[in-house]
């Protein structure tokens, strides 16, 4: 089993990919679908060690055919097997047609769907529908993943989930709840977009012995966060370092009864490691913020001018929006900051203003989360999520700066590059304030790095990284200042031994 490579692609590269790689290994494709199946039955072997009893649904294509070749295989272990067939397999056709005649000919055993074939299943694999499903489900099929979900059995998808498109994760119908997916030659993007995380569990993918020259002669179309960033761009301090070489972050926010989100952000720039972190807000909050984490420098602004224009001149990055509001006093400190000429984290209320004023900026990040993205792009939240990659790439495309587009799969959108994204994290981060904590993650390591398109990308993953950590004690009931303690471990790799 391969490590989850980076590269994402369209379900069309992907089958580019494999013509070539049979091309390049001078191989029938039939070998690589064997090693599909021998991929997918040593996972299952991995993950459900004590299985016995293994069904596994197939359907009329190559994906069908890698179940044939996983079912064999457990038949030669002597697993107790059944293959479920959705088809008449009469009409079985190349690949797919000799997987399941050598399956019948190690004695397997094929019949066809019935629901009741899944009651005692220790694993179902689901081998019916492959990456080239596009068209909504019939009724038919749609009672079948219902049935494989409801089973109550864990499920090894093959590929992607059965009902899932391959490009933009939507559900056509239904789609199949997987445990775990296992993906051949290279990471669909359905399986990170859309309603994909959803459905796919946990992840793994098998590159089916392609050579690398195949692999890299097709530009992906997206990137997950690379890990081994934190270590390159947080190298350890010099001894000899201080609080002055380590960024100065200003958070510009808290209108009246939101100090906590400017505090927050505060406080999640502090425990990235920003030297001097200083909130700006209304006078009202001051003692709030100080109180709660005197480690802040907290400003008083009543007017732009004369209190906003010296803390903006001092800043290296400012975090403009954590509990801004959109009254008078939000506005004035708004266009103070937008046009003070600094390295811009905008979120939250200052989304909904740029919004209402629509402008373009080279040297902002942009953090919205999807009905903010609806906002800013005069669209339906529902669309921005049936195209998040679409959405982030518009969103740059129409502001300027790095876009980043929250949500499970947060995307990164670097102008000029692939776009990124993150596949960690997990639904007890959607809490309030949880946004606060990222915009000050972004802008503290911002100030540290000293460029922010670096920034992002590294803050996106350390914040879903510090929610991974926070939800071991469990998802639900989990709150954004929980991350704190979290951000400190996840910006201190491990060094090299």
């Amino acid at each position: 089993m391969n490590a989850l490579p980076l590269e994402i692609y369209t379900a069309d590269q992907v089958r580019a990919l494999d013509r070539a790689a049979s091309a390049a290994l001078g191989e029938p494709t039939y070998t690589l679908m064997l090693r599909a199946g021998e991929a997918a039955f040593a996972l299952l072997r991995r993950v459900w060690p004590s299985a016995r009893r293994v069904v596994v649904v197939c359907g009329p294509g190559n994906n069908g055919g890698d179940g044939y070749v996983l079912a064999r295989l457990a038949r030669e272990a002597h697993l107790d097997v059944v293959a479920l067939t959705t088809v008449d397999t009469a009409g079985l056709k190349g690949d797919a047609r000799r997987a399941h005649d050598e399956y019948l000919g190690a004695a397997g055993v094929v019949e066809p769907w019935r629901e009741a074939r899944l009651v005692g299943a220790d694993v179902i694999v689901d081998a019916m529908f492959g990456t080239g499903l596009s068209r909504p489900l019939d009724a038919q099929a749609i009672t079948r993943i219902d049935a494989m979900n409801a089973s109550g059995a864990p499920i090894l998808a093959l590929d992607i989930p059965s009902g899932l498109h391959a490009d933009t994760g939507a559900v056509l119908g239904a789609a199949v709840e997987a445990d775990h997916t296992i993906s051949f030659v290279g990471l669909k993007l359905g399986l990170y977009l859309g309603e994909g995380p959803d459905h796919v569990g946990a992840v793994a993918c098998d590159q089916l012995g392609a050579p690398a020259e195949v692999l890299s002669s097709i530009a992906p179309s997206a990137r997950r966060i690379d890990e081994r960033e934190l270590a390159r761009l947080l190298p350890r301090r010099r001894r000899t370092t201080h609080k002055g070489a380590q960024g100065k972050v200003l958070i510009v926010g808290g209108g009246l009864g939101m100090a906590g989100a400017a505090r927050m952000a505060g406080e999640a720039a502090l425990r990235v490691g920003a030297g001097l972190v200083t909130v700006a807000t209304r006078p009202e909050n001051v003692a709030a913020v100080v109180a709660a984490r005197p480690e802040l420098i907290c400003r008083a602004v009543q007017s732009a001018e004369a209190d906003l224009q010296p803390l903006l001149a001092q800043a290296d990055v400012v975090a403009l929006g954590p509990g801004l509001g959109q009254d008078d006093w939000a506005q004035e400190v708004f266009a103070a900051a937008i046009g003070a000429g600094k390295s811009l984290v905008i979120d939250a209320d200052g989304l909904n203003l740029l919004a209402r004023n629509p402008q373009r900026g080279e040297c902002w990040v942009l953090t919205p989360h999807p009905g903010e993205a609806a906002r800013l792009l005069n669209a339906e939240t529902s669309a921005i999520q049936r195209d998040r990659l679409g959405s982030v790439r518009a969103l740059s495309e129409r502001y300027g700066g790095v876009a980043v587009l929250k949500g499970a799969g947060t995307l990164v959108q670097i102008p000029g590059e692939l776009t990124l994204i993150c596949d960690r994290g997990n639904p007890g981060m959607a809490t309030p304030g949880m946004g606060d904590v990222l915009t000050g993650v972004i802008a503290g390591l911002a100030a540290q790095i000293g460029e922010a398109p670096k920034a992002v990308a590294l803050g996106v993953l350390v914040h879903a990284m510090a929610g991974d950590l926070a939800a071991a004690r469990g998802e639900r009931g989990m709150i954004a200042t929980d991350l704190f303690m979290h951000l400190q471990q996840c910006v201190n790799p491990a060094p090299h031994t």
